[in-house]
């Protein structure tokens, strides 16, 4: 299976720089993926596909400010670090750029000597392990000295750092935006709940695997890096009794749906508390276990997220509702409109 079949042209001007003022205003793409039928709503209106007896699927990781500027302590060059994993001990897989100036034993200053890191490791790609010393809490460190790590598409400020998490983001750890969920405020939220929908919490923290480039022609050849995932008893209960009961099963973004596809594989077809690391590429052929609906952002062209969303639906019709998307002027990634598959 060859990348190029997963490509669609899209033009720079729809691709959504800032945030709109109100999360809940964002169109939406609504695909019934059996038949192929498009419709276009507004965001709010996604409740009205929604039955009472469903659950929805929300990733509740929080962004960490990831991205740290640097000089070397030796020269004085500048070094970007962007945060993956957290090692334990104070040390952290991070994408160094650039890479090559970062040998075993160099040592980073940020924020004039906060923050210094010490390069014990490198791995390929441009990844570093890197140990970090420093007075205090490192986390209140690194919301005083890092910056949210925004794509590279993204070339627009952001204003307010709260505005790239999600307004039920708990658990700190990802280093990019868990994105379908930027749409929802508490109070739809709370919407959903009053119309009988169970709002489930789980956690899979953003890493490299994500958003990292497909270089290989070869769709089989493209390996994805881990992620952490969690799921407690409370979250599996609900969603077991759920489709005990005939409801059906909606995850809120690629993350969520990756999550819940790694357990119910792992646990013949049943949700069980659990947590570990992910690798899973989902991508046309794939036998899903857990969704019945899947709510998404649109993705980079050729991109995993892309494929993860043709297996769900039907290569044909996404690339359909991606070309009716950019013949309507919808807004591309990050901050840009949604797509509900159901």
């Amino acid at each position: 299976m060859d990348v190029s079949q997963f490509d669609f042209n899209l033009p720079d001007r729809l691709i959504a720089q800032t945030p709109l003022r109100d999360r809940t205003q964002s169109r939406l793409l609504v695909m019934n993926r059996k038949i192929g039928e498009i419709e276009h709503r507004t965001f709010t209106d996604m409740l009205s596909y929604l039955q009472e007896g469903d659950a929805l699927v929300i990733n509740n990781t929080r962004v960490i400010p990831a991205r740290l500027l640097g000089m070397k302590e030796e020269t004085g060059a500048k070094i970007e670090v962007l945060l993956l994993t957290d090692k334990g001990e104070h040390t952290w897989e991070a994408l160094v750029k650039p890479a090559k100036r970062l040998k075993v034993g160099t040592k980073v200053n940020f924020g004039d000597g906060k923050l210094t890191g010490t390069c014990v490791k490198e791995l390929p790609e441009g990844r570093r392990e890197i140990q970090f010393s420093f007075d205090g809490i490192f986390h209140e460190i690194l919301d005083e000295l890092g910056q949210m790590p925004l794509p590279p598409y993204i070339q627009t400020q952001l204003d307010e750092k709260e505005r790239y998490q999600t307004v039920y983001a708990k658990h700190r750890g990802s280093a990019a935006a868990p994105t379908a969920g930027l749409h929802f405020t508490e109070e739809l939220l709370a919407e959903a709940v009053n119309k009988g929908i169970t709002v489930v919490n789980i956690t899979l923290h953003v890493g490299l695997g994500t958003f990292r480039p497909v270089s290989v022609d070869d769709v089989k050849s493209h390996k994805m890096h881990a992620e952490f995932y969690q799921m407690d008893e409370e979250a599996a209960r609900k969603l077991n009794d759920v489709r005990q009961q005939g409801g059906r099963i909606i995850a809120v973004g690629t993350t969520s749906a990756r999550t819940l596809e790694t357990i119910t594989r792992d646990h013949g077809g049943e949700f069980v508390a659990s947590s570990g690391w992910t690798d899973i590429f989902i991508y046309p052929g794939f036998s899903f276990k857990a969704l019945d609906g899947l709510l998404t952002n649109f993705h980079l062209p050729k991109s995993t997220l892309v494929m993860l969303v043709s297996a769900f639906a039907g290569r044909e019709n996404v690339l359909k509702a991606y070309n009716e998307a950019v013949e309507k002027d919808y807004r591309f990634f990050s901050f840009g409109d949604a797509m509900l598959l159901i």
